[in-house]
């Protein structure tokens, strides 16, 4: 009787200690990362989740990719998919109907009502002027041309405002070819404004269609 009241004793003994080890944590917050348990947690970007991105009032100017469309989007249309601008240039990032034709579509109006649409025109397009334009990316990146540091990125985002050959022309004349759109925007500008975001990811593809 005494060996069955050790046994039973002993199994009881085993089970607190491994419990005791399953306990919560308590773990301590750092007080100066300014925590209040009273404010809402924010998710922190950069986020690869485009959803994260649709009520932003200010556009995020991120190194990232993502940044990078909504940087541009937010230039061109304050990011809305059914924005038309007064010279008929449509969608979130602005496209003319040629442009569209020349990347395979050509129902403009289903264009300008599908947000999935434009996200694969937007790449598309980026495809397609990299590789037409991928001796100057390899030639001028890093370089400094009228005071404004040339990237891949910021040779893209010029294309995609005025198309490849103005940016030949400016990289060509060393800047001195002030090329700008009809709203006055340069190609100088795009160059510099957005520089410096990852488009490494981007493949350059002669005469790319939207699939």
């Amino acid at each position: 009787m005494i060996k069955k009241g050790i046994f039973y004793s002993t199994i009881l003994l085993t089970v607190a200690f491994i419990s005791s080890g399953f306990k919560p944590y308590n773990s301590q917050i750092n007080a100066r990362f300014g925590f209040d348990k009273n404010e809402e947690l924010q998710y922190v970007f950069p986020s690869q989740n485009n959803i994260d991105y649709v009520n932003l009032k200010v556009p995020y100017t991120g190194r990232y990719f993502i940044g990078y469309k909504e940087a541009i989007a937010h230039k061109e249309s304050q990011g809305k998919y059914r924005r038309i601008n007064t010279l008929g240039y449509l969608g979130k990032y602005q496209f003319g109907v040629g442009t569209l034709k020349s990347i395979g579509i050509h129902d403009s109006l289903g264009f300008l009502n599908n947000p999935k649409l434009q996200e694969k025109a937007f790449v598309t397009l980026l495809s397609k002027n990299k590789y037409e334009l991928r001796h100057y990316i390899q030639y001028f990146e890093g370089k400094v041309v009228d005071g404004v540091k040339i990237t891949e990125s910021g040779i893209l985002a010029a294309a995609h405002l005025g198309g490849t050959g103005s940016v030949k022309r400016f990289l060509n004349t060393n800047g001195e070819r002030k090329m700008k759109d009809d709203y006055g925007t340069s190609v100088r500008s795009y160059i510099r404004d957005f520089g410096g975001f990852d488009t490494k990811a981007i493949q350059p593809v002669k005469n790319a269609q939207v699939e």
